[in-house]
């Protein structure tokens, strides 16, 4: 496609730009973080020359090139675009329609050829951007805050990515609610950080009350659910509670589709 829309349309029309962007994405996907940090920084480039700094295409695309920068190829890949975006916005870091969440963190001891402390540095630099194009409210920044929180902890700093999701979920809750996938899923990843950051009683606590509102809101046999009972399991276990892990662990055995 990209082929057919250089020769048709050139190099600068927005169709192409955005076929450029869905391609990288892709690359990334397929097990290639490294070439799709390569094609976001070509399609950086053109995107500020042809649309400018504060287009919203060009803080979308460093946004993505922040993210496949800072992917080690043996973490997760953030999701696949959702199937009804537009030609230009798939690959937007946040959608006003509920969608699957991003990842869960996930253990900061990956591997890999990932810049986590490159992708946070960006993440910041994003961040200056979106509050002052789009404003502190905007969901773009709320997941920009999101993404600079995750990395800061896989750059080595899991209390200051727990304060930054402390932050964030103040304003989550005020912005979308208490039952909104963003908010839930930013609980998630405090729980995770406040035990990283050396309170594996107070994660098994944070992702206990998360485990009842996930039950609540996505039922017994959703994959959040059941994420959220594994991780409530192995953070009693690291509190000190084998007993109480177990438990957590038979009953999501109990729920899992396998």
């Amino acid at each position: 496609m990209l082929d057919d829309r250089l020769r048709v349309l050139g190099p600068d029309h927005p169709d192409t730009l955005a076929t450029r962007h869905n391609l990288a994405r892709w690359r990334g996907h397929a097990g290639d973080p490294a070439g799709a940090a390569t094609a976001f920084t070509q399609l950086l480039d053109d995107r500020l020359r042809v649309l400018g700094p504060d287009h919203p295409d060009t803080l979308t695309t460093r946004s993505n090139l922040a993210r496949w920068r800072g992917r080690p190829g043996t973490w997760p890949a953030p999701p696949p675009p959702s199937p009804n975006c537009s030609t230009t916005d798939c690959g937007s870091s946040a959608r006003t329609t509920p969608t699957p969440s991003p990842p869960a963190a996930t253990s900061p001891g990956g591997g890999g050829a990932g810049d986590p402390a490159g992708a946070a540095t960006a993440f910041a630099q994003l961040l200056d951007d979106h509050l002052r194009v789009l404003g502190p409210d905007h969901p773009e920044t709320l997941t920009t805050r999101h993404y600079l929180a995750s990395w800061r902890g896989h750059a080595g700093d899991p209390a200051g990515a727990a304060t930054a999701f402390e932050q964030l979920l103040d304003d989550s809750l005020r912005v979308l609610g208490p039952d909104h996938w963003a908010t839930l899923n930013t609980r998630h990843n405090l729980a995770y950080w406040w035990g990283h950051a050396g309170d594996p009683a107070g994660a098994a606590k944070a992702f206990e009350r998360l485990l009842d509102d996930y039950v609540r809101v996505l039922g017994p046999d959703h994959p959040e659910t059941l994420t959220t009972r594994h991780n409530l399991a192995d953070w009693r276990e690291k509190a000190g509670n084998p007993a109480g892990a177990a438990t957590s662990s038979s009953r999501a055995c109990r729920h899992s589709p396998d």
